[in-house]
């Protein structure tokens, strides 16, 4: 019985110190359907890449609006600083360290993907695309 009880009030010690541990939040979950979907169109898919998020972000494309070649042509190349689109509107900093808040809105965060992807790449970014940059902001 003491030892239950020991290890009772161990757990629950331990479930202080880590107040987040196993508890998948929006941006996981976001992930999580981005992995399926990725899973879906290929069974070679072994996981995301944050460096293939960074090429995402900084290479220049032909297929999306002359103006907006890449995603650093509204979102700049420092993640963790502000930025402007080309019509002068302000853009919060893309990189979680930066704009904690970021990401937390699975429809949000859908939103823009569809519009910017558009935009930049002339089409819809596939799931791998959207897990490997989110991979890449939210290591940032």
């Amino acid at each position: 019985m003491h030892r239950n009880v020991a290890a009772l009030l161990l757990a629950a010690s331990l479930a202080l110190m880590f107040p987040g541990a196993g508890i998948a939040g929006p941006r996981e979950e976001q992930l999580d359907k981005y992995a399926g979907a990725a899973r879906a169109a290929s069974p070679a898919f072994a996981g995301f890449s944050a460096a293939r998020g960074k090429t995402l972000h900084t290479q220049a494309f032909a297929g999306g609006k002359p103006d907006t070649p890449a995603c650093t042509s509204c979102h700049g190349n420092d993640t963790r600083g502000a930025s402007r689109n080309p019509a002068g509107k302000s853009i919060e900093a893309m990189a979680l360290s930066a704009s904690p808040s970021r990401y937390n809105d699975p429809a949000k965060v859908e939103k823009w993907f569809k519009r910017n992807c558009n935009e930049v790449l002339g089409r819809e970014c596939t799931p791998l695309e959207k897990g490997d940059w989110l991979t890449f902001m939210i290591g940032q």
